[in-house]
């Protein structure tokens, strides 16, 4: 057992936080030797005794039990440990995010599946927002993402389905760095419907992080934990749509404790989708900054003069892709950027016949470029993050 996979290992003791583990380490000096003294006769009242912290009992006896157990047979947690073929990062590698370590008590450990070196992007910025987005919100998450990442900057979000999903899915697309953080662990990935999207950003360069043992299953309790190494891990958060209840104000409270400036979109006057957004800009107006814009926004980020991420070798532009499909799948295209969702509209904002319509629609899908459901459509892939096209001068 590497002194790592100790470490880890012994942060898997329900009870035992950062406090009780760094007094531990204190008493003895590494992770293996508090595994080995945890093996020896009496070893629940010395680390029960070893685990105060100035003058403070740090954890009870029942995990001074826990650990003894532990150390006795680690088989299955050392195999668990193995099989999620994640790096270990501790607070003593060099290797462990600056960002997050000079938050308040970060956590002890970290499991990376992909690059390392992704968490030390120059500039990270975190995207997050509801599960249930409108299509605005959806979209505009992903013109957000994509504009980080085209400036040179990298995304963090919690994978979740709705605003986070859209962010990265966009970022993977500009073949930017983009991190993701679950509020699981790696052998328990949450949600499961994410599985393919987590796949695409390793395979992107990008990483995928957790604090938690990897067979932890999601909890209510573990999503906030998720919250803080999301904006931890970010110089900056933007909540693209929050409700008056939304687990992303929680992101934003965190940022502001952490002393990272937090952006938010208003949103229109009536969304409920919003309401979070709107309340937040109203009652802190000193702490969170509205988006204006998105290039307002990429200058507030200070990403203004980022020189972006190359152009994949070989790979046309969305420009390029559109003009080689056609006229007519170009024109429906550029009506989902601008928000029409159904045959009707983009029959009526085309002129096309609703067969060139449909059949426009059907080669944006095989292209990756539209989705639809229950007859309604949106952009997807590079066309989600594009900029919606601007009307002609007067």
């Amino acid at each position: 057992m590497t002194e790592r996979e100790a470490w880890a290992i012994l942060l898997s003791v329900t009870g035992l936080g950062p406090v009780g583990f760094a007094a531990l380490l204190r008493s003895f000096g590494s992770a293996r030797r508090i595994l080995a003294a945890a093996r020896r006769p009496n070893a629940t009242a010395r680390l029960a005794a070893a685990g105060t912290s100035e003058g403070r009992r740090t954890f009870d006896r029942p995990v001074a039990d826990a650990i003894g157990e532990l150390a006795r047979d680690p088989a299955i947690r050392l195999a668990s440990l193995r099989a999620a073929g994640a790096a270990i990062l501790t607070l003593d590698d060099e290797a462990y995010p600056d960002r997050l370590r000079r938050i308040e008590l970060p956590p002890p450990v970290l499991y990376v599946r992909g690059r390392l070196d992704v968490l030390a992007t120059d500039r990270l910025v975190a995207v997050v927002g509801t599960r249930r987005p409108t299509g605005a919100g959806r979209t505009l998450a992903a013109r957000i993402g994509a504009a980080i990442a085209r400036a040179g900057g990298g995304v963090v979000s919690g994978l979740a389905v709705g605003i986070d999903g859209s962010a990265h899915a966009a970022v993977v697309h500009e073949h930017g760095p983009t991190i993701g953080v679950l509020g699981s662990g790696h052998l328990r990935l949450y949600p499961r419907v994410h599985a393919g999207l987590a796949e695409k950003i390793l395979a992107a360069g990008g990483a995928i992080v957790s604090e938690l043992f990897p067979d932890t299953k999601p909890s209510p309790d573990s999503f906030p934990r998720r919250n803080r190494l999301i904006s931890g891990l970010a110089d900056a958060t933007i909540v693209v749509e929050a409700g008056e209840r939304s687990g992303a104000l929680i992101t934003a409270g965190w940022a502001l404790e952490q002393g990272r400036p937090c952006f938010m979109v208003p949103g229109p006057v009536d969304s409920a989708q919003s309401a979070g957004c709107r309340r937040w800009l109203r009652e802190y107006p000193d702490e969170v900054r509205i988006v204006a814009g998105i290039p307002e926004l990429i200058h507030d980020l200070g990403l203004g003069g980022g020189a972006g991420h190359p152009a994949v070798a070989g790979r046309p532009t969305l420009e390029a892709e559109l003009i080689e499909l056609g006229a007519a799948a170009r024109s429906v295209a550029m009506e989902l950027v601008r928000g029409r969702t159904t045959v009707d509209e983009l029959v009526s904002a085309t002129g096309h016949e609703v067969a060139t319509a449909l059949g426009a629609l059907t080669l944006l899908e095989m292209r990756g470029l539209a989705t639809g459901v229950y007859g309604r459509y949106r952009p997807a892939g590079r066309l989600a993050s594009a900029d919606p096209p601007r009307a002609p001068a007067a």
